[in-house]
């Protein structure tokens, strides 16, 4: 659009089409293509294009770089050109290293999401048609309903009951409603009635919006960063920066001590120095951010492939770690193939009539596309279709829901309008006031209101989902509004039936055996949900309907949340409350929904999870889609959660084993030998070369009983594991001493090419011991994990051995010496492999690092009351 004097919001509508070169049928596909090649794509540029320069900028950034860059500048200062630079070629290498596997992980995650791109309905060439998102331009015709979310910032060109959420841009939880017009200039944007913005969501009715804004000159782009900064910290990101928390005290406490005592002790200034800042690095995970990338980015590819797309990566440590889930029952515990069973008239006799106004309202209403209605079409024979076919559509009145029902009105063909309504059953009869069989009517008195409510009754406890339908005529043909959903004629029920998957019963126990609970949560009628339950194994009488919600106080639902089954005739806000509820029970929350009303309890879960045919709004608000919506797939994606958390806790407890206590070590004999330990560059060569098979930690197979328990951060128990874990590795650094001074009478340069050797040796040992809490003969490693290992081990023997030895100050080994640090390293192995078993048989954790849940959600909903 060429630049205007005023904005478009205060432009009469045929302005702003004008200056857009569109019309009533929309851009011809020519025209969009030019468009697209002025605007750009829609897509908020500058996040995804600058991925490299931001993955780059954070390797840089990283306190270990620059405390490797000080290092570096110190050396050369001093004039330790050789020390200098290979502290920058380590340096290099280690960001290079962290940089192309952060890199390829964000680009598959980035390739995951492409499979997930929404599509838009647009004119084109007068015809409506499906559009990927980013494919939307400026004079595009945008047909929007409920649950859609909003591609364009544009105006609204015809507009019925059209409200929109806008909370991610003003704040404002409640939804605006959106009509044709024209506001003044300076109108803030949550008063702008007469225009659409991305990024917000169609809470309910029908439009029709012409794009103006696309891509980053949206209203949305400007905030973009600032709404992926309101994200909730996942609690896998929580124990991440708590265990950075307790490495930097650490490491703070050892590095003061040293430098402090090596300068009592009148050692040189640049040497104590280095010395110090070379254990600090020595001491940190600095490829943690990485390793955690790689771990997640596989994880997610692996996911992928089991039909589970993961949006947000973080999530996959929240779905493993997830001990509830709260779900809906269509589709999941049902088959999702709902079928329109009977249709009979309030008397409960079959009425093709009904069905008739039925298949008229179901098939000529524009709003949420549902199951219920693609079934009344499907339904009845070919003769049993809409009369004679002279009635046509003259209005609509869309589904709320607060109102709970949809109103179409036809033309009649003897003149005026009929007015065909269909809902709920409850605030169906609020507005009728009479009955009819298909030809006459009666008054609708209380006792058949009670009559009705037994009959209605007794289909829900056969599990029949009851729809009820009503009519109304009307000599007026425009002009209608939801005030004219009163006085009508009740025209009988539609019964519909969703039978239970035959695998949900065994899906719920598989995952009450891996301690996950299911709760139902369902807007349904409590008797179609009991007798739901009784099929696939949850407790019937486990039950809280809405109405008895909505007068429970928060602490009232805290108290009765864990012992419900069933929450029932659920309003959509009362669906939040009831996963915060389970949240302050302290609970990781899992729920599953694809509705508009199923967005804010997304929202609120530690793990939103929703299918690939969902509303925009419920796919948007999720981390997971199932491209397939069956409690078995995402039964394989905990388990694929839970491997990959497990994979990244090992790096963890390698870390804060082998390499706590080597630096330990290194610390206390910098205080008592004559020389250092070892050299600055040789304590930032063992920690490159020990990180080396870390990477493969993405690939390592993983216990099955890791998996079969959902597993907490625990940081007093991490802190317990590398205090215990480090004393024995510098027991064994002790031997080490003892052997290379007083059995080989080691210089300074052999003792520490020695102790490199036999540091390095049992760094790489720990990874095969401490990555299983099973004998570590009874797990088989990854080929990679192994491969990687033996090949930075070999790397270890004969570096002293190789050309290149004297540049790190190392010296070649005697062979009786080479073997003793052998048999130590050898010792240390069994040592560590016995102190394993005997740690974790006394605290009875997995060697993740993580804490089991509570009895109940180890055991499941299911489980714990079949008693």
């Amino acid at each position: 659009m060429k630049p205007q004097r005023d904005p478009y919001w205060s432009m009469p509508l045929v302005e702003v089409m004008t200056a857009l070169g569109t019309n009533p049928s929309g851009l011809t596909t020519a025209q969009a293509n030019q468009s697209r090649a002025l605007h750009g794509i829609n897509a908020i540029q500058g996040r995804s294009g600058g991925e490299a320069l931001r993955l780059v900028l954070r390797q840089v950034r990283s306190p270990l770089v620059l405390i490797l860059m000080f290092a570096a500048a110190v050396s050369s200062l001093m004039g330790e050109a050789q020390e200098a630079i290979i502290i920058c070629l380590i340096l290099l290498a280690s960001c290079g290293l962290g940089f192309t596997q952060e890199y390829g992980a964000s680009k598959a995650a980035l390739a995951l999401k492409r499979q997930l791109l929404r599509r838009v309905r647009t004119l084109r060439d007068g015809i409506e048609t499906d559009v990927a998102v980013d494919e939307v331009v400026p004079g595009d015709l945008l047909r929007l309903s409920a649950g859609d979310m909003i591609a364009a910032d544009g105006l609204i060109v015809d507009a019925r009951d059209f409200n929109v959420s806008e909370a991610v841009l003003t704040g404002e939880s409640f939804p605006v409603l959106k009509t044709m017009g024209v506001v003044g200039a300076e109108t803030p944007l949550g008063q702008r009635t007469n225009s659409v913005f991305t990024g917000t969501s169609v809470r309910s009715g029908t439009a029709t919006v012409l794009a103006v804004a696309t891509g980053s000159a949206t209203e949305f782009a400007a905030i973009a960063d600032a709404v992926e900064r309101r994200v909730e910290e996942s609690g896998f990101a929580k124990g991440i920066r708590q265990f950075g928390y307790l490495m930097t005290e650490v490491m703070l406490a050892i590095v003061i001590v040293v430098f402090v005592v090596n300068l009592l002790l009148h050692r040189p200034l640049a040497e104590s120095l280095l010395f110090s800042l070379a254990l600090a690095v020595g001491l940190t995970p600095e490829l943690l951010p990485a390793i955690i990338s790689v771990t997640l980015a596989r994880g997610a590819a692996v996911m992928a492939k089991n039909g589970v797309i993961v949006r947000r990566l973080e999530a996959i440590e929240n779905l493993g770690s997830m001990d509830v889930l709260c779900t809906d029952k269509t589709g999941t515990l049902t088959e999702g193939a709902i079928r329109l069973d009977r249709w009979v008239d309030s008397r409960g006799r079959p009425s093709d009539q009904l069905l008739a106004w039925a298949k008229l309202n179901a098939s000529l209403q524009t709003g949420i596309k549902n199951p219920l209605d693609e079934a009344i079409v499907d339904a009845g024979t070919q003769e049993q279709q809409p009369l004679g076919g002279q009635e046509f559509k003259l209005d609509e009145i869309p589904y709320d829901f607060a109102r709970k029902r949809l109103s179409v009105i036809v033309r009649r063909a003897e003149g005026g309008s009929l007015m065909i309504c269909k809902g709920a059953v409850r605030t169906m009869l609020d507005v009728c006031g009479t009955e009819t069989d298909g030809h006459t009517a009666e008054k609708l008195s209380d006792q058949r209101r009670a009559d009705i409510d037994d009959q209605v009754r007794s289909w829900s406890e056969q599990g029949f989902r009851v729809i009820a339908l009503a009519v109304r005529q009307f000599l007026k043909t425009e002009g209608f509004t939801r005030g004219d959903e009163m006085d009508l004629t009740l025209a009988g029920f539609l019964l519909f039936f969703d039978p239970p998957k035959e695998s949900s019963a065994d899906a719920l126990k598989e995952l009450a055996n891996r301690g996950v609970s299911v709760r139902m949560i369902s807007g349904d009628d409590r008797h179609v949900a009991r007798h739901l339950a009784k099929a696939i194994g949850l407790a019937p009488d486990a039950i809280l309907t809405g109405g008895e919600l909505v007068h429970m106080t928060k602490e009232a639902l805290f108290a009765r949340v864990e012992d419900i089954d069933i929450f029932a005739e659920i309003d959509p806000n009362q669906k939040e409350r009831i996963v915060e509820a389970f949240k302050r029970r302290g609970r990781i929350v899992g729920y599953l929904g694809d509705g508009i009303n199923d967005a804010p309890a997304l929202h609120q879960a530690d793990v939103g999870i929703s299918v690939d045919q969902a509303v925009d709004v419920a796919r948007e608000a999720a981390d997971i889609i199932l491209l397939e919506r069956d409690l078995g797939v995402l039964m394989l994606g905990i388990d694929d959660g839970r491997k990959t958390f497990a994979n990244t806790m090992k790096y963890i407890a390698i870390t804060t084993s082998a390499n706590f206590g080597n630096m330990i070590s290194m610390a206390i004999a910098s205080l008592f030998l004559p020389f250092l330990p070892l050299l600055a560059k040789q304590i930032l060569l063992n920690n490159f070369l020990s990180d080396l098979p870390s990477l493969a930690i993405a690939t390592d197979n993983v216990d099955i009983d890791e998996t079969r328990r959902p597993r907490r951060w625990d940081i007093s128990f991490i802190r317990r594991f590398m205090i215990r874990f480090g004393l024995v590795s510098s027991l064994f650094d002790a031997a080490t001493f003892a052997f290379l001074l007083f059995v080989v009478h080691a210089d300074a340069s052999v003792f520490q090419t020695g102790w490199f050797t036999e540091s390095l040796l049992t760094e790489l040992a720990i990874v095969l011991v401490i990555r299983t809490h099973k004998p570590a003969w009874a797990s088989r490693p990854s080929r990679m994990l192994v491969s990687l290992t033996i090949l930075v081990g070999a790397v270890a023997v004969s570096l002293s051995y190789s050309p290149v030895a004297a540049w790190f100050g190392f010296v070649p080994l005697p062979l009786t010496t080479m073997g003793g640090l052998l048999y130590i390293t050898l010792a240390y192995v069994m040592a560590t492999e016995w102190l394993k078993v005997r740690f974790f048989a006394i605290s009875g954790i997995s060697n993740t690092g993580l804490r089991s849940p509570t009895k109940r959600a180890l055991v499941g909903g299911l489980a714990s009351r079949s008693q």
